[in-house]
């Protein structure tokens, strides 16, 4: 079955950085678009950033524009998501998804496959 897998979080203070790693098996992960999402407590979940079925097609959230750069490795199966200067607004549980036909987009209905999280608190 279609398993995403999320590590890569911690506490970090602010200005430090992280990166996300998501492994992904069951099923053909160079043919899905794949996107990173979070949710702070008490907030809706947000799109942060997104990415087409090769590296070279990426799209961002304006909040972390300049600070996050999501990737991939196709021959790895595993998504990216490498964080700098981080904020404490960063603070939340850090989600991969997995969708086939809507690329490139920060919409969570549009995804087909999501992994259980992977919580990145930020510290002032």
């Amino acid at each position: 079955q279609v398993q995403l897998v999320e590590s890569g979080g911690g506490s970090v203070q602010a200005g430090g950085s992280l990166r996300l790693s998501c492994a992904a098996s069951g099923y053909t992960y160079s043919t899905y678009c794949m996107g990173w999402f979070r949710q702070a407590p008490g907030k809706e979940r947000e799109g942060v950033a997104a990415i087409g079925t090769v590296a070279g097609s990426t799209y961002y959230a304006d909040s972390v524009k300049g600070r996050f750069t999501i990737s991939r490795d196709n021959a790895k199966n595993t998504l990216y998501l490498q964080m700098n200067s981080l904020k404490p607004e960063d603070t939340a549980m850090y989600y991969c998804a997995a969708t086939r036909f809507f690329c490139l987009t920060i919409s969570s209905s549009r995804y087909n496959y999501w992994g259980q999280g992977t919580q990145v608190t930020v510290s002032s």
